[in-house]
């Protein structure tokens, strides 16, 4: 999806050293590969320490883990992915959720190289939570075990004690956990959130944390955790709606107030017509695809960067819009077949350096309502407010916390209803939204 956008790719056994360079950033972020699903494969943690002479702002754990969610196919993962753009269909799900790369440890003791967490009883562990899955939500639990959420996308939030965590793909979450129990081993399990009506991976991925120095038996299975139900929505936004930032003297919360670009984003499934000569697996014979403001990007031929600095004409607009275009019942149960075809557009939304946004993003119920992950690259947004059905614009702003919401880079636009963001364009460069949960085909 970010193709044309920076850089070249890395050829077949080439190098490539970037100095990447973090301001307010600190916690946890992920890299990931950008071409086409390599990112499926191809990931990893980043881990941002406080700088010298700073600590953490909670008593410093005995020991960090990173804890990254994944998918696995059977079968080469850009297989599907081809076969999805042939067909104009959705992607085969997984077949496997994986915790670290290993799909489950169903044993009860665990194989030599399968990967398992040692901890020491009475000392406080810090996971750094990844979730690289390609489309799916995650709820993550710890069997008897409780967990303090302390930050979210590099960012800290004031202590949350909760027993499961809802994740978005491409997100990341700091939580502590205290190893307090005496005996026994404990699985932490994740499994997908899916609330729409299309098909998900309904499997279960487990590990097994197991307590330093105590023997493991045959006749002493891991004891399982309790995870909301797939389609547990309230679980989801109870935990979401409840995250905050830290807003520390260290940390301090800096929210824009006075927005001059406002700007209102449709994000919806929709369809295109089925190639000629070709045979597609969307609605009604056509083509599944994605869309903001019922606009679907089309990749230039030339980078994006290298045409405005050079000026190079017709490779890109500036005139996406502000707000939808057509403006409707968006989380009504039926609409007419015209609402649900697209357009295809190379225009982009410049933002003046400095200028403060604020974008409401609307999910609707076109094609298949469904939860739309939203990540935006080169910035960090503060989530003031979310809600469900169509958003009011004079009702819901009053709404909205302008104190200490969260700072994230990825968000949940509900099944039909809205999530409203606000940040300063302050990081020159081309940024990007991303609708995560389908690719234009």
């Amino acid at each position: 999806m970010a193709l044309n956008i920076s850089q070249c790719a890395i050829k077949p056994g080439g190098k490539f050293i970037q100095k990447v360079i973090f301001s307010a950033e600190e916690g946890t972020l992920w890299w990931h590969a950008h071409s086409d699903w390599s990112r499926a494969t191809i990931h990893g943690a980043i881990i941002v320490y406080p700088k010298h002479g700073t600590v953490y702002p909670f008593h410093k754990p005995y020991a960090e883990v990173p804890i990254v969610l994944g998918e696995w196919w059977k079968q080469d993962v850009m297989k599907v992915l081809e076969e999805f753009v042939r067909t104009g269909g959705t992607p085969n799900v997984s077949d496997a959720f994986t915790i670290n790369g290993q799909p489950g440890d169903l044993y009860p003791c665990s194989k030599p190289g399968t990967f398992k967490l040692t901890v020491e009883h009475g000392k406080t562990h810090l996971l750094r939570i990844i979730n690289a899955a390609m489309n799916e939500i995650l709820f993550l639990s710890i069997a008897k075990h409780k967990l303090t959420v302390v930050g979210a996308d590099a960012s800290y939030t004031k202590p949350l004690k909760t027993k499961y965590i809802p994740i978005f793909p491409g997100q990341t979450i700091d939580a502590l956990f205290h190893a307090n129990r005496h005996h026994g081993r404990y699985y932490i399990a994740a499994r997908a959130y899916s609330a729409g009506n299309i098909a998900f991976d309904n499997t279960t991925t487990t590990t097994i944390i197991q307590y330093a120095r105590k023997k493991c038996t045959a006749t002493s299975p891991p004891l399982f955790p309790h995870l909301p139900y797939h389609n547990d929505t309230r679980a989801k936004v109870n935990f979401t709606g409840s995250l905050r930032s830290l807003g520390s003297k260290d940390h301090p919360i800096n929210v824009p107030l006075k927005i001059t670009t406002p700007m209102i984003s449709t994000v919806s499934l929709n369809t295109l017509p089925c190639h000629p000569n070709r045979t597609c697996l969307g609605p009604n014979g056509t083509r599944l695809a994605a869309s903001m403001n019922n606009l679907s990007w089309v990749n230039p031929s030339i980078d994006i960067l290298q045409a405005y600095y050079y000026h190079i004409k017709d490779v890109f607009g500036d005139r996406f819009p502000n707000f939808p275009p057509y403006v409707f019942n968006f989380t009504a149960d039926y609409f007419p077949m015209e609402l649900e075809i697209l357009k295809k557009t190379i225009h982009v939304k410049i933002l003046k350096y400095n200028s403060t946004v604020e974008v409401v993003f609307q999910g609707t119920n076109l094609v298949a309502g469904i939860d739309h992950p939203m990540h935006l690259h080169g910035h960090s947004f503060y989530a003031v407010g979310w809600g469900f059905g169509n958003h009011d614009k004079f009702k819901d702003p009053l709404t909205y916390n302008l104190v200490d919401p969260p700072l994230l880079n990825t968000v949940d636009v509900l099944r039909n209803g809205w999530i409203t963001i606000r940040f300063k364009a302050s990081n020159p460069g081309w940024c990007m939204f991303f609708i995560l949960h389908a690719i234009n085909i």
